[in-house]
């Protein structure tokens, strides 16, 4: 049975790294094996560039983004009920649908905001460039954390349709039970920092954070081109 690799010397600490440079450097020492292999690197924006930058430079691979947006609760923007992914990849949450009562109406208009979020974000992250050939790669999948864990599902089922031979995700810090989520369908996770307690919030495992600008994270991908 697959298991989690971890850090249990930081399971349930809170502010265990100074900021996402610092996770993706601990993070590439995680994925060493995986250093100047065929893998592709897929960030997820925002807040997952800068994490995947450092993973990139010390583990000599490629990097690129994949865009995935969740489906926002109407009511509870900052809650949601599923993510939509590249290729229109949609996964839900039917239990919460049925616990909130969704009519199929607002789950379709819901579902129609955050595809139209992604297509704008691909605009601007991939300026209407294909996604890389991931056809028998393998392909690590980063962002700075994971709470509930459904774009990162859009990115793995987006990552599989595409033929990865081998599908990963890394993330600095998870909540115990989005980590085991990813087990049903990676082939392998890499978890940092694994917090268990009934409340999770990425943030918290960080001493310095702040949302990232899409600003920000363009830089960052442009730096990380011109040095590759």
């Amino acid at each position: 049975m697959n298991q989690v690799s971890e850090e249990l010397g930081l399971r349930d600490r809170e502010h265990v790294f100074r900021d996402r440079r610092d996770a993706g450097i601990l993070l590439a020492e995680m994925l060493r094996e995986y250093g100047g292999s065929n893998a592709y690197i897929l960030a997820i924006p925002a807040g997952g560039v800068p994490v995947a930058k450092e993973m990139a430079r010390l583990l000599s691979l490629r990097l690129d983004v994949a865009i995935a947006r969740k489906v926002q609760l109407p009511d509870e923007p900052e809650a949601g009920f599923g993510a939509i992914g590249p290729d229109d990849v949609l996964v839900l949450n039917d239990d919460l649908i049925k616990d909130a009562r969704l009519t199929q109406d607002v789950i379709e208009k819901q579902v129609l905001k955050a595809r139209q979020s992604v297509r704008w974000r691909e605009e601007i992250f991939r300026q209407n460039q294909p996604y890389p050939d991931l056809k028998r790669k393998i392909v690590i999948i980063v962002d700075d954390g994971l709470a509930s864990g459904y774009t990162m599902l859009a990115v793995i089922r987006f990552a599989r349709e595409r033929g990865a031979s081998k599908v990963i995700v890394a993330v600095p810090t998870a909540s115990e039970r989005g980590a085991e989520m990813m087990l049903q369908e990676a082939d392998e996770v890499y978890v940092l920092n694994i917090r268990s307690g009934p409340v999770f919030a990425v943030a918290e495992a960080y001493e310095h954070w702040n949302d990232v600008s899409d600003e920000e994270a363009l830089s960052i991908l442009q730096t990380s081109r011109s040095e590759s």
